[in-house]
């Protein structure tokens, strides 16, 4: 079956790779354009762009598809789009430009938790399952109607990323079960049940990273996990900035003093957080610094600081 790829960032790009190691022919593949990256700016392709290109297939880079841009793509002769982190809707002419339609691999159970986020958002909620879902594209946001599911608990102190990456292994999964059925014409399809409030998984600002020590440690915990590896969690000191890459809630532990008030043991660097709990830090990242351990940050800045935000 001839699929046209449509992804961008780098889960995108190994579903990709995976498409090619399989049966199916990959004719084209729809990202977004160059983007700058690093501190120079440099216009970077996106990953999935990097795949397509390695393996010498066509690209289309475009922030959005029009009418010109979905003929295009119709005339390639998929017969299928798969859709993994694209980035943007299709509307109905792109939508009926090719004859099996779209697929969207989408790593919540839908319909809960529809948009960019939903790997972040079901950690900062405290969800303890999660999944991914294969659906076809319609004009809503994540609004299709599924064709199949795979569930999986949220590990304790799993970050965003490392569920992504495991949330990506079980999509390709997923995927290698299901496009044979839908190249048979057999798939079948069900509309996203109602009986499910779905939650909106906006997508991440760097103001969401911001620690507010005044909240309960689990919160804050959840917080460190859901932003590691972007947007990051982060806090103030003085007029510097200190990344917050991993830390766990100190449990049994209750402290006083004002929250954000850095308590350092010789194996544990600790900081008061609100309802009396405490959070322990376990990897950060003073500015302009590789990120470490929070004890080694620790040696440094023990006596020189002593509270955070």
């Amino acid at each position: 079956m001839k699929i046209i790829f449509a992804g961008t960032p780098a889960n995108a790009a190994r579903t990709l790779q995976a498409l090619l190691a399989g049966p199916h022919e990959v004719v084209a593949v729809l990202t977004r354009p160059d983007a700058p990256v690093g501190r120079k700016r440099v216009l970077t392709p996106s990953a999935t762009a990097a795949v397509a290109e390695a393996a010498g297939i066509p690209v289309f880079k475009a922030n959005r598809v029009d009418q010109q841009l979905a003929a295009q793509l119709a005339a390639t002769g998929a017969e299928v789009g798969v859709v993994v982190a694209y980035g943007a809707l299709l509307k109905d002419f792109a939508l009926e430009a090719l004859p099996k339609g779209w697929l969207n691999l989408h790593y919540s159970l839908l319909p809960d938790w529809r948009g960019a986020a939903p790997v972040q958002r079901s950690i900062l909620a405290g969800d303890k399952v999660t999944g991914v879902t294969l659906f076809q594209l319609d004009e809503g946001m994540d609004t299709g109607p599924t064709l199949d599911t795979v569930s999986t608990e949220i590990q304790p102190g799993e970050s965003a990323g490392r569920l992504l990456d495991r949330l990506t292994e079980l999509g390709i999964t997923l995927l290698d079960q299901s496009l044979p059925l839908i190249e048979a014409g057999i798939a079948r399809f069900s509309p996203q049940s109602t009986n499910t409030q779905a939650r909106a998984a906006a997508k991440l600002s760097r103001e969401d990273g911001l620690i507010h020590w005044a909240n309960p440690a689990a919160n804050i915990e959840r917080q460190v996990l859901a932003m590691n590896p972007e947007p990051m969690a982060h806090t103030s000191i003085g007029a510097d900035s200190l990344r917050v890459l991993d830390a766990r809630l100190a449990p049994y532990l209750e402290s006083e003093g004002e929250p954000g008030t850095l308590i350092f043991e010789p194996k544990r660097v600790l900081v008061v957080c609100g309802t009396k709990t405490t959070l322990q830090l376990l990897q950060v990242q003073p500015a302009g610094k590789n990120p470490m351990a929070a004890v080694d940050w620790a040696r440094g800045a023990a006596g020189k600081v002593s509270r955070l935000g």
